[in-house]
């Protein structure tokens, strides 16, 4: 069987990490980024144990700078002769209503929830083939505004429009495109809260619904994955 190389942004916590290890687990070969160097080489030090025989790279990256973006694609592409599996994970929440939230909140949120995965994508779009697939991590603040979303949620309903409109671009490539649109999902960042882990996700389940839809047959494609706690949103 060919090796799958894989691409994540953002993997060092939450579901950027849990996709990583099930991708591992699955026999991928793969690259990531955060902002920790720290982090990083942690995750590096474990994962080379656990599964041996997958080449791992990790560059510290800040997704919401252009160039870093370019720079560690770059990087990856220097080491891995094609991409399989692209996840584009990175993202940044901070709640506000539009009329108050701070002066730049809807640019920085932009910079890493829209501007990181089209500079990702369109760096490593030379390298996809037929079998490729791109997984673009929206949310279900992609699908309905909420209050006190403002800047977060523009930038997830934008992400989904760049779902879409690629989607439409990569059909004659052969090129899957998924947009994956989870709600409360548990992560490091829901520590303090005093919602009960029971309440919400875990982040291996995202995990196993991206690698059930990039399993599919060749003629199949899931549009758009749509996930929830099983009480509903908080």
């Amino acid at each position: 069987m060919n090796a799958t190389y894989a691409l994540i942004s953002g993997a060092s916590q939450g579901i950027g990490r849990a996709i990583a290890e099930k991708l591992l687990e699955s026999g991928c070969h793969l690259a990531i980024c955060s902002r920790s160097q720290s982090d990083l080489d942690q995750l590096q030090s474990e994962w080379k144990q656990q599964y041996p025989a997958a080449r791992i790279l990790a560059f510290a990256a800040d997704l919401a700078q252009a160039k870093e973006v370019t720079d560690f694609a770059n990087k990856v592409l220097a080491e891995f002769p094609e991409i399989h599996l692209l996840v584009n994970n990175a993202g940044v929440f901070q709640a506000g209503d539009l009329a108050t939230e701070p002066e730049g909140q809807l640019e920085s949120m932009m910079q890493v929830n829209l501007y990181s995965a089209y500079h990702l994508t369109r760096a490593v779009l030379p390298v996809m083939k037929t079998r490729a697939h791109i997984f673009n991590m929206c949310s279900v603040a992609s699908l309905k505004a909420y209050p006190n979303g403002g800047a977060y949620s523009i930038s997830k309903f934008a992400l989904m429009g760049f779902s879409e409109n690629l989607r439409e671009e990569l059909k004659p490539q052969k090129i899957k495109v998924t947009a994956i649109c989870p709600g409360a999902t548990w992560s490091r960042s829901w520590s303090g809260s005093g919602i009960q882990p029971q309440r919400i996700m875990e982040a291996k389940d995202i995990a196993e619904m991206l690698w059930a839809a990039y399993k599919l047959s060749p003629s199949a494609n899931v549009e758009t994955i749509i996930m929830r706690p099983v009480s509903g949103d908080l």
